[in-house]
């Protein structure tokens, strides 16, 4: 087996070599922090898929994709003297030590729900002290990235507004604010700009509503979703195959 430290080494030129201003990529050697987030999103998106799917093989290809990108956000960083690859996996060893002191420390937690409690409270104190260097107030809802899949991010934002008090209804106040946003929903179907906003909003609350009544039946709202998404695309496919064939037939 090949040494981890060669291979992550190799990597790391290779990208260097990419950045190159004049031997290397003009694509790579031109991207910065932010064209780069599109193609990281849609790497993540293809690791998950290949996941799904159950293919395997796909996953390791993929998860070097995306190991690729962690490498050229790490080169670029080095490039503007801000961080470099050797900081990135520092920064996360320590933070996995300190978000786990049952493993790595003498900590003992009595159940699984203790040590969620833990472990949301280092987090906390993690954003407290995000905000204490940056100088500004911390958000309860900050870390909470803006460009997750929507419904993942409403589940987020639902957990972590739940931690603060914030407790909402359970599953039957969810289904049923979900059946009332979509009669209020069926009776807003005119094509005027008014009645357009408003189904958009009632269509948002509903959608909203539905990750809310999977968060509580312990459910991945977004996950659901992938599933009947790929069982849709299944059934046309083969509803198109049988036609086609029928087509050939006659």
């Amino acid at each position: 087996m090949k040494d981890v430290g060669e291979s992550v080494s190799r990597l790391l030129r290779m990208v260097a070599r990419l950045r190159d201003p004049e031997n290397g990529c003009p694509w790579d050697a031109a991207q910065n922090f932010n064209s780069i987030v599109p193609h990281t999103l849609e790497e993540a998106c293809e690791v998950a898929d290949a996941i799904e799917r159950g293919d395997l093989e796909q996953l390791a290809d993929e998860l070097g994709d995306l190991l690729f990108q962690v490498a050229l956000y790490a080169q670029i960083g080095a490039e503007e003297n801000r961080f470099d690859f050797v900081q990135v996996v520092d920064n996360l060893s320590d933070k996995l030590i300190r978000r786990h002191p049952h493993v790595f420390g003498g900590a003992r937690h009595a159940s699984g729900a203790a040590l969620s409690t833990a472990w949301e409270e280092q987090k906390k104190r993690e954003r407290h002290e995000r905000a204490r260097r940056s100088r500004r107030p911390a958000g309860i809802l900050d870390d909470i990235p803006l460009t997750l899949p929507a419904l993942s991010r409403a589940m987020k934002l639902q957990k972590r507004a739940r931690q603060y008090g914030h407790a909402g209804g359970g599953v039957g106040s969810a289904l049923e604010c979900v059946r009332a946003n979509a009669d209020a929903l069926h009776n807003a179907q005119h094509a005027d700009a008014e009645k357009t906003q408003e189904a958009e909003l009632l269509l948002g609350r509903m959608l909203f509503h539905c990750a809310a009544a999977a968060r509580h039946l312990g459910l991945d709202a977004e996950q659901a979703l992938r599933g009947a998404n790929r069982r849709f695309a299944e059934s046309v496919t083969a509803q198109a195959e049988r036609g086609r064939r029928a087509s050939a037939e006659n």
